[in-house]
């Protein structure tokens, strides 16, 4: 079965999506070229295999003195990796793929030869802003791509591969993948830094690409158990002009019955209701959970959301 995204083409949701690939690659490839390549930084994936093979060829060749040009190098991995992905795993990876991979490796090496790959932002010796910038433009880009339905290609085809003949779980084998690559840079470039720098990196970059699908939001999610579910009911529909949800439970020790609410508030609102159940209940038990993506009546809806993406 295809799990290719069909867009109807130059459509608004065609050129949106195209877009974001093109403005993704050329965040991404920013990132590399201002952040990662020149400090031998090697955040997993063909990027960083290119990286340590960059390295490896100074001086091998005398058209290119510094090496092979890593997007190039990552282009011609990308090329066979993405052909024997779509012989084993089927036609996973479309045009925006291709495309996406395409335009990093072409934008990664027409910006080293525009700003120079020595030293460009003088972070040299301040390798940490270097790793958090690189990071959150690498981040950034990739979850451009990842938003518009594309892959980066690479490693994620790798761990998709090695997932269809294994019993691991793909994310495992992303990690599996990627740290294999960190601890080659470990080997080549003989620097207990470089993996210390290169594991913050691909960190940073997974919390960027986080914020950018899922965007960034204050909500909290409670669950408050209490004797007095009337009142903060009130609370919460009247002072605080927010839903919830009734849930009936049962207590543990003494098996007496339990009404629950299950509402969705912003960081000053939590403030508000934790101190109203303070002081009318003060046994009461409220669990508070991070709400990383809230759809529905109050806020934003499925239909926006689906419309989007």
């Amino acid at each position: 079965m295809s799990f290719i995204q069909k867009e109807k083409p130059f459509s608004k949701k065609w050129l949106v999506s195209y877009s974001l690939v093109v403005l993704g690659a050329f965040v991404m490839a920013a990132g590399f070229v201002l952040f990662i390549n020149p400090y031998n930084i090697v955040p997993g994936g063909v990027y960083g295999i290119s990286i340590v093979v960059h390295y490896l060829s100074e001086n091998l060749f005398a058209f290119w003195p510094n090496g092979i040009p890593i997007g190039l190098l990552s282009l011609v991995l990308n090329i066979p990796l993405t052909i024997i992905g779509v012989k084993i795993l089927g036609p996973r990876f479309g045009a925006k793929t291709i495309i996406g991979f395409f335009l990093t490796s072409v934008f990664m090496d027409i910006l080293t030869m525009v700003i120079g790959s020595n030293d460009p932002m003088g972070l040299a010796n301040d390798m940490l802003l270097a790793c958090i910038f690189g990071g959150v433009l690498l981040g950034v880009g990739l979850g451009l791509i990842y938003k518009s339905k594309a892959t980066s290609g690479g490693s994620d085809i790798i761990a998709m591969i090695l997932s269809k003949y294994t019993s691991w779980p793909l994310g495992q084998l992303l990690i599996y993948v990627d740290t294999t690559i960190v601890i080659i840079g470990l080997i080549v470039f003989k620097d207990w830094k470089i993996p210390m720098y290169s594991w913050l990196v691909i960190f940073i970059a997974g919390k960027a690409i986080d914020m950018v699908i899922e965007g960034m939001n204050y909500e909290k999610m409670l669950l408050i158990v209490s004797d007095k579910t009337d009142e903060i009911r009130d609370k919460i529909i009247n002072d605080l002009n927010r839903g919830g949800t009734f849930l009936l439970g049962e207590g543990m020790y003494q098996g007496k019955p339990k009404k629950m609410i299950h509402t969705v508030v912003n960081r000053r609102e939590l403030a508000i209701i934790e101190e109203f159940i303070q002081r009318i209940d003060p046994e009461a038990f409220l669990t508070v959970v991070d709400a990383r993506e809230i759809l529905g009546n109050g806020f934003k809806s499925l239909e926006d959301k689906v419309k989007a993406n």
